[in-house]
């Protein structure tokens, strides 16, 4: 039986941030196998094999299940309409990549402050490092535009790299693709197995921009 890529995606996803999740609390054996077995029957049931999981989201999709209780998840607040939009959806647009995923971005690196700058001297909406900026063109980090077009680029390229993998993607956004290779992290699946030997920062940021994207 063949399973939609999209549908694996979402799987993974789920199994990664069960697994954060469950790393970073002193979970009891009982929440193991409770979570264990939320993503057995949501398997099961996209699978045609099971029933349906109960959850709060009457959708039951993987990625509805990410911000339930099951995993200690709470939604972020939104930030509400952005002045930003216009120039996300230009970006989303000429790059092909999701527009949800570009806000969760922007809000996760910035909370949509132009004129953020990181410890590291990352700049801007989308956190661009000086040397990143000057090699996408960009000659001002705290332009609204050029700062979502280039970093918008820059995610358009990791996804082609990692075949489209949003969770790589913003592993190698956040951590540098240096690390992922180093780890010998080449798909979603290796992701997911070697987790844990990921920095801290680069789990939580992952589960972050995600829960973010669903929420958008």
């Amino acid at each position: 039986m063949s399973i939609d890529p999209r549908t694996l995606s979402q799987l993974l996803q789920l199994q990664i941030l069960g697994k954060l999740n469950l790393s970073s609390s002193d979970s009891t054996s009982t929440s193991d196998d409770t979570t264990d077995t939320s993503f057995n029957d949501l398997l099961q049931s996209l699978l045609g094999q099971g029933t349906q999981p109960t959850v709060a989201d009457p959708t039951n999709t993987a990625s509805s299940l990410i911000n339930t209780s099951n995993f200690g998840f709470y939604p972020p607040a939104l930030s509400g309409p952005s002045s930003y939009d216009p120039l996300i959806e230009q970006a989303s647009n000429q790059y092909g990549v999701n527009s949800s995923l570009i806000k969760a971005v922007v809000d996760a690196e910035s909370s949509f402050q132009n004129h953020a700058v990181s410890s590291a001297g990352a700049k801007g909406l989308m956190q661009l490092m000086d040397d990143t900026a000057r090699g996408l063109g960009v000659t001002d980090s705290f332009d609204p535009q050029q700062n979502i077009q280039a970093g918008t680029h820059y995610l358009s390229d990791l996804l082609k790299n990692y075949k489209g993998s949003e969770s790589m993607a913003l592993a190698a956004y956040n951590g540098g693709s240096g690390r992922l290779a180093r780890l010998g992290i080449t798909n979603e699946q290796q992701l997911y197995t070697k987790y844990d030997q990921l920095p801290k920062e680069t789990q939580s940021y992952v589960q972050k921009v995600l829960q973010l994207k669903n929420n958008y």
